[in-house]
């Protein structure tokens, strides 16, 4: 029978009406006491972490979870994290970059309504979730939720109340879970690898989200207090001709600092791409600019707080960036 650690953090899965709107309250071996059959899948044990909305999720929090999966690994057969919805996007790309290559899946889920109510989707949710872990096909960071299985670089929440919350953004599901079947849609590729841990972040990240007629002020102010800036962009990507003298200004004299600028665009699915326009096409060519295509807003993000702290030159890191890691980047044209 296999052996699974049950991670607790908080969240809406476990939380109670607690006069001021809900608030975490109960404990993973209380939230474990409404799905007793998952004893039939194997042996579980508990580890709580914290007990925290979501909302209040740190880096520093990332850092204990991954700290406690790699202090456990050898010792669990898989690990299911219990989190709150609101950033669990984030928590599952971090946790794909903090841990590589793993062999044993790692598996995030939480609830959109608390386990102790009725109607809640938690119950099923952490059934899945297990289950899931506990298969020998399973490896690597995901998200289950709803019934869906994705990558934990590919999961963004589209959905602020319904049970179908999280969607897999310019990937498929990795699998579907229905009435405890596991099936599956991407082919089953075994870890060749050890599993690598990589648990310092960087603070120095930052994102600037354009909007018509923003101030160029903004760029100087953000390269004064931060090392990386990712411009979430309009499209497929570009700089308002408002912005350029004050960007080329801006640029010209951080990089001889080793800061720099990802670009992004707000549009959810599809990605980047800065050749297509002229607004974008001179300035990606004229300072090599890393672009961030097909990820996530919080695959870049989190992806770019650890490869800060792994690699001091830019080339070096720029090419790191466009290696993909589960799953994270698939139509990047510049391969380093």
């Amino acid at each position: 029978m296999k052996k699974i650690l049950v991670i607790g953090t908080g969240g809406t899965i476990a939380s109670k009406q607690m006069g001021e709107g809900l608030s975490p309250a109960l404990s993973a071996p209380e939230i474990l006491t409404f799905v007793p059959e998952v004893e039939e899948y194997c042996e579980i044990d508990v580890l709580q972490v914290c007990n925290i909305d979501s909302t209040n999720i740190t880096p520093s929090i990332w850092q204990d979870i991954a700290r406690a999966i790699e202090k456990n690994y050898d010792s669990y057969d898989g690990f299911v994290i219990l989190h709150g919805t609101d950033t669990m996007a984030y928590t599952s790309a971090a946790l794909s970059y903090m841990i590589q290559n793993s062999r044993k899946p790692i598996v995030i889920t939480g609830a959109q309504k608390p386990i102790s109510i009725d109607g809640t989707d938690a119950k099923l949710n952490l059934r899945d979730s297990i289950l899931y872990a506990c298969d020998d096909y399973s490896q690597n960071v995901v998200l289950v939720f709803d019934g869906n299985v994705i990558a934990g670089t590919r999961a963004k929440k589209m959905m602020a109340k319904s049970f179908n919350a999280f969607h897999s953004v310019n990937f498929p599901v990795l699998a579907r879970i229905q009435e405890k079947h596991i099936i599956r849609y991407i082919p089953y590729i075994p870890m060749r690898e050890r599993v690598r841990f990589f648990l310092d972040l960087s603070d120095s990240v930052c994102v600037l989200k354009m909007i018509p007629g923003m101030k160029e002020g903004m760029l100087g102010y953000l390269f004064d207090n931060y090392d990386c800036i990712i411009i979430e962009s309009f499209g497929v990507g570009g700089i308002p001709d408002n912005m350029l003298d004050k960007f080329y200004t801006e640029m010209e004299k951080w990089q001889e600092m080793g800061k720099f600028i990802v670009m992004a665009t707000q549009v959810v699915n599809e990605g980047s791409n800065m050749e297509i326009y002229q607004v974008g096409q001179k300035i990606k060519k004229d300072f090599n600019l890393i672009e961030a295509y097909d990820m996530t807003l919080e695959a870049t993000i989190t992806k770019l707080m650890v490869l800060l702290k792994r690699y001091t030159s830019y080339s070096e890191l720029r090419r790191a960036f466009y290696e993909e890691i589960n799953y994270d980047i698939l139509c990047a044209f510049e391969r380093l």
